[in-house]
Parts: structure tokens; C-alpha cells; sequence
């Protein structure tokens, strides 16, 4: 996705919003989400935001942690363990009421890691460790699995369900799963003011755009620096 790509994005995340307020445009919002999910994801051949940042990532350049951003320091495995988690636990639990995909196929074994939760208010050492041991593959596989799920969940819906709020039992399973920290009440807290809509609109759409881009950013930056490193070292050796 260019830039012309990424503000058309937006501008169809805005019409988005106001058909999902209006039950007549159900089938409408639910075709035009599918399509801007998609772009978020490398569930399909389109070209995507994912498949931008995916085009020669370097492991070096996923795993680096901390990296010098003035919007995070976070690590690109960092970024994209998050925003799937957060999207597997919304879109699965809180609207669906069902089991997390993470519950499935023993991800966490094929991920190499111990956590559970979403990342909010993660230690710096746990960010390190995540950033260092994380399967770069299996991390994908779960990103794929999380997103066709979700497509799944939202094309089942009913017209009139995007108004409903979210059920405090469910939110309630999210501390029961272990999939909000203790320390993320205020996380819970949020989700449980929103309507499925809410949901849509930010978990599961904008959400993912906001942290695919700042991985980008950080690819751009990281891959750039090295191949300055490069350079350098290059013209030494001559």
C-alpha cells in the first residue's frame, strides 16, 4: 500500500463508521470491513499493509529491541504479537463468544513464548524476551489464522447486532484467560463501554493499521541505518 492507498484507507474506514450505525447498510458495512480487514492481513494475494511490511523484513530488523522512535521503542515482534493478540481476544471472545484461536492448535508452544496477554503495560525485560524468542514463522501462521477467524465472525453477524454492547460475562473471561494482564484492568474497562461496532472500528480495523504503520516505520528506519553501517564499512575496506 502506497500513501494514495493508505488515505483512501481511511477514507473508507470513515464510511465504515457511518454504515455501521445504520442496520438498513448491514450487508454493505459487512462487505466494505472485509475488504479493508483484508488490507490489514496476508489472508488473501491482494496487496496488503502486512505483505508492505513483510517485503524484505530482516529478522535482525523484526527482533530489534529498543528502537529509536518518537512513537514507540517497541519491536516489530512486539507490534504484531499485540495487535493480533488484541484482535484474537476481541473478535473471538468479547463478539463472539468463543474460544481464542491462541486456545487452538498449541500456539504458544509453536511460538516459543510464555505470554498469554495482549503486551499492555508488558516489563521491559518481558518486551526483550518476547523480542528475542518469539517464532518470526509460527507468528505469521497465528496473524493468518486470528484474521480469517475474524472474517469468519463478522460476516455471521445479523443486521441490529453491530449496536449490541459488549456481555460483562465475557469481559470477565478475558482475566479468567489470562488474556489481559492483572496490571490492563483499565483495557478490560474500555472494551466493556463499546458496542460490537466499537469493536469493529478500532481492535480489529484501525487498531492494526495504526501499529502496521508504525512497523513500517521502524523497518524503514532500522533497514536504512544498516545499509548506511554498510556503506561505511564498504568504504573502509577500499
Amino acid at each position: 500500500m502506497d500513501k494514495t492507498e493508505r488515505k483512501a484507507w481511511n477514507a473508507n474506514h470513515k464510511t465504515l463508521k457511518e454504515m455501521l450505525r445504520r442496520p438498513e447498510k448491514h450487508e454493505e458495512a459487512v462487505q466494505l470491513f472485509l475488504t479493508q480487514h483484508s488490507l490489514l492481513h496476508t489472508i488473501s494475494n491482494q496487496e496488503s499493509l502486512a505483505a508492505a511490511l513483510l517485503d524484505d523484513l530482516t529478522e535482525s530488523t523484526f527482533r530489534k529491541y529498543p528502537v529509536k522512535r518518537p512513537d514507540t521503542k517497541n519491536s516489530i515482534a512486539w507490534h504484531l504479537w499485540h495487535v493480533t493478540r488484541i484482535e484474537d481476544m476481541t473478535m473471538n471472545i468479547l463478539v463472539a463468544g468463543r474460544k481464542q484461536v491462541l486456545s487452538t492448535a498449541n500456539w504458544l508452544e509453536q511460538l516459543h513464548i510464555p505470554f498469554e496477554h495482549s503486551g499492555n503495560d508488558m516489563s521491559e525485560a518481558d518486551i526483550a524476551k518476547l523480542s528475542k524468542e518469539i517464532d518470526f514463522k509460527a507468528l505469521l501462521l497465528y496473524r493468518q489464522a486470528v484474521g480469517k477467524h475474524t472474517q469468519e465472525i463478522i460476516s455471521q453477524l445479523e443486521a441490529g447486532q453491530f449496536r449490541l454492547k459488549v456481555e460483562s460475562d465475557r469481559i470477565n473471561r478475558l482475566f479468567k484467560e489470562k488474556a489481559v494482564a492483572e496490571d490492563s484492568t483499565w483495557l478490560a474497562e474500555y472494551w466493556s463501554k463499546k458496542t460490537i461496532a466499537g469493536l469493529v472500528l478500532m481492535p480489529a480495523t484501525r487498531h492494526i493499521f495504526l501499529h502496521l504503520n508504525k512497523c513500517i516505520r521502524i523497518k524503514e528506519r532500522h533497514q536504512k541505518m544498516v545499509d548506511l553501517r554498510d556503506g561505511k564499512e564498504a568504504v573502509k575496506r577500499i
